[in-house]
């Protein structure tokens, strides 16, 4: 008996509460962008036009387009309906709602012809530049992702821009926005690490009109006696001295080791350069640190100078080969079959 009373209070709460939820999702009285601000669905906006047809009941058939107030009129209700920030599930509900005061048991069928999102676009050292349609929000990983990931030249920079506020979004994101810094051309900007991001650090909501860019790698130079010398980028995990010149293939046997040059921008001055000095021998031996590079850094390693002794043997060996050459250059060539 007891069992009995108990499971009859729990199937009251069970109805009390479902009616409850019901009755909220189904206003049609206000937009619920603190419930549907994160559906999966695509969230109605000015500009969508939305078609609605009753079986068997033309009368109150409608098109009907989501105007600047984010509202719609239909034939069967005298007052405004909110359809912004809606999702087609939600706006459809609450439609079935006002006809079933009229008609019983109506067959209701609506599609939305969506007009009011402009592409979010991602571009730059991704593998897959892409203009996105987004009919819910997406993750700032998620598009880089899906545009094919970064390419071998990516740098660390992640750029964000949002050149207007976006329609539905969640309160904390816009707050969030509220404080990004605005680039020359006016449009708040905000920048990310790209192995954040792609570590799952920053689960960046993006909207319908944001661009998102994917800068490429600074270089720094490599010039001297190097195997190849030529450019390399620097990617956001950084690069040492001694790491550059391996890429490269290593030094030639003339590199001067013990004074390799690092010619360096000064702070927000492209023309002006500090020289810094770098003893390779040192640092091999761990007596001196391998130094980080920065952009745009530009490494020269210089052709070492031969000893005195050297410099004679050489004067001696070029001697003897013109010789060599000399006497060659007067015998007869012939050929022996």
């Amino acid at each position: 008996m007891k069992f009995r009373s108990l499971l009859s209070l729990v199937l009251i709460f069970l109805i009390a509460g479902a009616a409850a939820a019901q009755n909220v999702a189904s206003s049609p009285t206000g937009p619920m962008i603190g419930t549907e601000g994160l559906a999966k669905g695509y969230l109605l906006g000015p500009g969508d036009e939305i078609t609605g047809r009753v079986l068997g009941e033309e009368e109150f058939n409608f098109t009907a387009s989501v105007n600047a107030d984010g509202n719609i009129m239909v034939p069967f209700f005298d007052k405004p309906i909110v359809a912004m920030c809606r999702t087609e599930r939600a706006l459809r509900a609450d439609l079935i709602m006002l006809l079933e005061k009229q008609l019983r048991n109506p067959q209701f069928s609506m599609n939305i012809k969506a007009n009011s999102r402009p592409p979010a676009t991602v571009f730059g050292e991704v593998k897959t530049p892409t203009h996105w349609d987004l009919k819910r929000v997406a993750t700032l990983y998620e598009l880089i992702a899906l545009s094919g990931g970064p390419t071998e030249e990516a740098g660390g920079v992640v750029e964000l821009k949002r050149p207007q506020p976006p329609m539905c979004a969640e309160e904390a994101d816009s707050k969030e926005w509220a404080k990004a810094v605005a680039d020359a051309t006016g449009v708040p900007t905000r920048t990310f690490s790209l192995s954040s991001i792609l570590n799952g650090n920053e689960n960046v909501a993006i909207y319908p009109g944001d661009i998102i860019q994917v800068h490429q790698a600074p270089p720094v130079h490599v010039v001297g006696e190097i195997m190849n010398p030529q450019g390399l980028r620097l990617r956001e995990e950084g690069m040492t001295l001694t790491e550059a010149i391996v890429k490269l293939g290593g030094l030639r046997r003339e590199a001067k080791t013990k004074d390799v040059k690092i010619y360096r921008r000064k702070s927000g001055d492209s023309n002006d350069r500090i020289v810094l000095t770098a003893n390779l021998d040192d640092i091999k031996k761990r007596g001196a640190k391998d130094p980080m590079l920065e952009p745009y850094d530009i490494i020269e390693v210089d052709r070492a100078r031969d000893s005195i002794a050297k410099t004679i043997l050489k004067v001696a060996l070029g001697a003897g080969q013109t010789l060599v050459s000399s006497g060659a250059s007067s015998i007869g060539y012939r050929v022996l079959y």
